[in-house]
């Protein structure tokens, strides 16, 4: 008897985890603060870990929140869809009291963790929160265009590390911005391609044209030319402080191919399978963009 009362307890944990995680969404936060430290390490000259580890916690934070509230807002949405119907709050097993405490503890500690950094980092991060929150969970629902509006916040992280680095805004952290917020698009738009079934019983409007047709298809190609040829715009000298090698740029460059064939497959192939293969390679695309940035400026430090 005792041996199951604490299996129950320690059943009963886990659970508040999984759902903890679920809430802020880990994963999604966990790719943000990486974004946030690679714009960190390019914009700074003398790396502080204290400095790091604020960006880490307050970039954790305000996609938390972010999440948080988006899941309060869409809670009767969310039981409608395969996805989200066991989140936290949809499925009964968190109130909405809670999940509005979290949000709301993680905006107002995601801002002031910022706010340490710089003023400017601060007010970045707060834009992102009330843009994701306000703007794009309620679009989502009336038009496409919702998925240019999310891009905005989606775009912040990366540029966030470099502001947090200078407690500056100028052409290089614009250039972050501009790189992340044209991927999102090819990235986003084969996410609503293979889900737009489940997309569809939440009423949400996710693809351009609002269906998996040649249109979408083309601008999904279209968006993906934008996101390579911004990805390289460092390497010619006119970004500032940014700068990437030629060598570094050939290597984008072939990621931006490899990329782009992805686009182009979908167009000619339209289905589920090719849809989530773009989707996966646009995300080992940012990644190994931003290793590969930050891996440039300290090689050309060293050497």
């Amino acid at each position: 008897m005792q041996d199951l009362s604490v299996t129950q307890i320690t059943t009963a944990k886990v659970s508040v985890v999984q759902d903890f995680k679920e809430i802020t969404k880990m994963r999604l936060a966990l790719s943000v603060v990486f974004s946030s430290v690679a714009g960190y390490l390019l914009g700074v000259e003398v790396v502080s870990f204290s400095t790091l580890l604020l960006l880490a916690i307050g970039g954790y934070f305000m996609v938390g929140a972010s999440n948080a509230f988006n899941q309060i807002i869409e809670r009767d949405l969310d039981k409608l869809m395969d996805r989200t119907k066991n989140r936290p709050v949809p499925s009964g097993r968190m109130s909405v009291n809670t999940a509005f405490a979290i949000a709301t503890l993680f905006t107002i500690a995601g801002i002031s963790v910022l706010y340490i950094i710089n003023p400017k980092t601060a007010m970045f991060g707060a834009i992102s929160i009330f843009v994701y929150v306000s703007l794009y969970t309620p679009l989502k629902t009336k038009t496409p265009l919702s998925v240019f509006v999310g891009a905005i916040p989606g775009a912040i992280p990366f540029m966030l590390g470099w502001v947090a680095a200078t407690n500056d805004f100028g052409i290089e952290p614009g250039t972050l911005f501009m790189i992340q917020f044209f991927w999102q698009f090819p990235h986003f738009w084969a996410i609503g391609w293979f889900l737009y079934e489940d997309y569809k019983k939440g009423g949400f409007f996710m693809l351009p044209t609002g269906k998996r047709d040649q249109g979408t298809a083309v601008q999904i190609i279209l968006y993906t030319v934008w996101t390579v040829v911004t990805s390289l715009i460092p390497v010619f000298g006119v970004t500032g402080d940014l700068y990437l090698t030629p060598v570094s740029g050939v290597v984008i460059l072939i990621l931006g191919l490899i990329l782009l064939r992805s686009a182009i497959r979908l167009y000619k192939e339209r289905d589920t399978k090719t849809a989530k293969q773009l989707m996966l390679v646009s995300v080992l695309y940012i990644t190994l963009l931003q290793i590969i940035y930050v891996a440039d400026k300290f090689i050309r430090i060293w050497i």
